[in-house]
C-alpha cells in the first residue's frame, strides 16, 4: 500500500482513502461495515472519463466528436481499465470477501476496473484534480502515443475496404521526422485515391500511420463512401453496406 501511495503522489507515510478504495463490498459485508469502495468508484468513474477526454482532446486536436468518442470508449471500458489496474498491482491489494476471492475475483476485469476507478476517486479527494490528472496522463500515455486500439482498427478497416473496393492498398509515405530521439515526431501521409490524401503526426511511425488511417476513414465517411458502425463498444466503423465491402458502396458504383 505504501508503494502504491508513493507512486500515486501521496506524501511519505500517507495512504489517505486508498484502503477504502481497495475494499470490495463483499469484504465489507463480511466485516459488518459500510466502508467499501462503491462511492469512490462512482466518483472515480466521472474523473477518469473527464481526464481521458481532456487528454484525447489535446492529443488529437483535429479529431471529430465521433472519433473522440470511439477513442474514449476504447480506453475507459472494463478491459482497458483492468489493464491499468494490473499495471498498478491493484489485484493483489484488493480486500475481498472469502467467496469472491475463491472465485478468482482478483482477476476479474469488472472488479479490477471498479478498483481502479475507486483509486482515482480517492486520489482526487485526497490530493486534488492536478494529482489525479498526473496519474491518468501517466497511465494512459502509452496507449495514446501508440494510437490506441480504435485507431488500429481504422488502419485494418481502411486496408480491407481499399483492397476490396479499389483493388489496391493504401499507400503510406513518411514525410519527415522532428525532435530529439527521446521525443521524436513522425509525419506520415496516406493516399487512398485522388480524393483522399491525409497527413498525421505520431510519436512513432506506426502511430502516425494509424492516425492518418483514421483521418482517411473519416474523409470516406464524409464523402458517403462508407457508413459508420455503431460505436458502443469503441470499435472502428464498418464499410457501407453489410458484409464485405464492394464497389457498390462507392457513389455511382455498379
Amino acid at each position: 500500500m505504501a508503494s502504491l501511495a508513493k507512486g500515486l503522489g501521496y506524501p511519505e507515510g500517507q495512504v489517505g482513502r486508498l484502503p477504502q478504495a481497495l475494499t470490495h463490498k463483499s469484504h465489507a459485508n463480511e466485516a459488518g461495515t459500510d466502508a467499501h469502495n462503491e462511492r469512490l468508484e462512482f466518483l472515480g468513474d466521472a474523473v477518469v472519463g473527464l481526464l481521458v477526454a481532456e487528454a484525447l482532446m489535446e492529443s488529437f486536436p483535429e479529431a471529430t466528436e465521433g472519433r473522440l468518442s470511439r477513442l474514449r470508449a476504447s480506453m475507459v471500458n472494463a478491459r482497458s481499465l483492468a489493464e491499468l489496474a494490473r499495471a498498478r498491482g491493484l489485484g493483489g491489494m484488493i480486500r475481498l470477501g472469502r467467496g469472491e476471492a475463491r472465485t478468482g475475483g482478483r482477476e476479474k476485469d469488472s472488479l479490477l476496473a471498479d478498483a481502479y476507478e475507486a483509486v482515482i476517486g480517492a486520489v482526487y479527494l485526497d490530493l486534488g484534480l492536478e494529482n489525479a490528472r498526473a496519474v491518468i496522463r501517466s497511465d494512459t500515455a502509452p496507449r495514446i502515443a501508440e494510437g490506441d486500439g480504435a485507431a488500429t482498427d481504422y488502419k485494418t478497416q481502411l486496408q480491407e475496404w481499399v483492397q476490396a473496393t479499389l483493388q489496391t492498398t493504401p499507400a503510406y509515405r513518411l514525410l519527415g521526422t522532428e525532435g530529439p530521439d527521446h521525443e521524436k515526431a513522425f509525419t506520415v501521409e496516406v493516399v487512398v485515391d485522388d480524393d483522399v490524401r491525409c497527413v498525421a503526426v505520431g510519436r512513432s511511425k506506426k502511430a502516425a500511420e494509424r492516425a492518418a488511417a483514421a483521418l482517411a476513414w473519416e474523409a470516406l465517411e464524409r464523402g458517403g463512401r462508407v457508413r459508420p458502425r455503431p460505436a458502443a463498444d469503441g470499435a472502428a466503423p464498418a464499410p457501407a453496406g453489410s458484409g464485405s465491402p464492394s464497389p457498390a458502396s462507392l457513389p455511382g458504383g455498379s
